[in-house]
């Protein structure tokens, strides 16, 4: 938790959004309960986005960050955050707090083609 800005690379694996982070200690984490649908709308204009892509984010604005999500309400463990200018809500589980020590009132997000996509 000692970065202010991170980065995770997601990928598609069946037929839903997930992510490595061996440091966090997390293989094929699944993006669930709307997050999904958010993901598709960051990538939609990264080719090949689904054999993975750069995702960063951040409690913080960042130059070029594309999405803010708000935060709405704990459900399950994990929390609910929403997308206003899509209008769009989901469910961020446990995982979080690899990367943060509370549930962040905002992060903000970009999602990048890999370097070797390029």
């Amino acid at each position: 938790m000692a970065n202010s800005i991170m980065v995770i690379a997601p990928y598609r694996y069946e037929e839903t959004w997930v992510f490595d982070d061996p440091q966090a200690g997390l293989v094929q984490e699944p993006f669930v309960s709307g997050i999904p649908q958010m993901i598709d709308r960051l990538v939609v204009d990264i080719p090949k986005a689904e054999q993975g892509f750069k995702l960063i984010f951040a409690q913080t604005p960042f130059p070029g960050y594309q999405a803010q999500l708000d935060w709405l309400r704990p459900e399950f463990g994990g929390h609910w955050y929403r997308w206003s200018a899509e209008e769009m809500e989901g469910w961020l589980c446990p995982a979080l707090f690899k990367y943060f020590a509370d549930a962040p009132p905002q992060l903000f997000c970009q999602a990048e083609a890999k370097s070797h996509d390029l």
